[in-house]
């Protein structure tokens, strides 16, 4: 071992990782910001005018005049917020695995997003009327609570940079 200092050995011992930045570019962050907003207050806005906005008409219950422009909206931030998760593989869910940071609240979010992408399939393509209600049901937790994973996933984000 002549010729190795300890630094260097210790540095052949131990896994180092070298520091990675993960920060996205600010029109990256607010794109993706924006979109997620777009999405979770479309989806809340369906919530609201479906389950609690519903009009009563003559022969019972209708759909409020909002519910099919939520859905709409909805499907629309939905694209975009699928495209911009496409953009993250290689600018930041790559990079952060390789780094090893923040993956448990990064690996979390991402399989809420999956079941989010599956269970938005579901519905639109797979549901009848007996499954709808589960499809649609598993879809606004899991939204909901995606959105709640996403706030953490930026805490712990930021915590770790300084």
């Amino acid at each position: 071992m002549a010729g190795h200092s300890a630094y260097n050995l210790a540095m052949h011992t131990h896994h180092h990782r070298p520091h990675i930045n993960l920060r996205l570019e600010r029109w990256h962050r607010r794109s993706i910001y924006a979109s997620l907003l777009l999405l979770l207050s479309s989806g809340s806005v369906w919530l609201l005018v479906r389950y609690f906005m519903r009009p009563v008409g003559q022969f019972g219950a209708t759909i409020h005049p909002l519910e099919p422009w939520a859905m709409r909206f909805h499907g629309g931030a939905a694209m975009l917020v699928l495209f911009f998760l496409g953009s993250l593989m290689n600018a930041h869910i790559r990079r952060a695995i390789k780094a090893g940071r923040n993956l448990a609240s990064g690996l979390s979010l991402l399989a809420m997003l999956a079941i989010l992408i599956i269970s938005g399939f579901g519905l639109y393509y797979l549901a009848d009327e007996n499954s709808r209600d589960l499809w649609s049901f598993t879809h606004w937790i899991i939204g909901i609570a995606a959105a709640a994973a996403f706030i953490i996933h930026l805490i712990i984000g930021q915590r770790q940079r300084t």
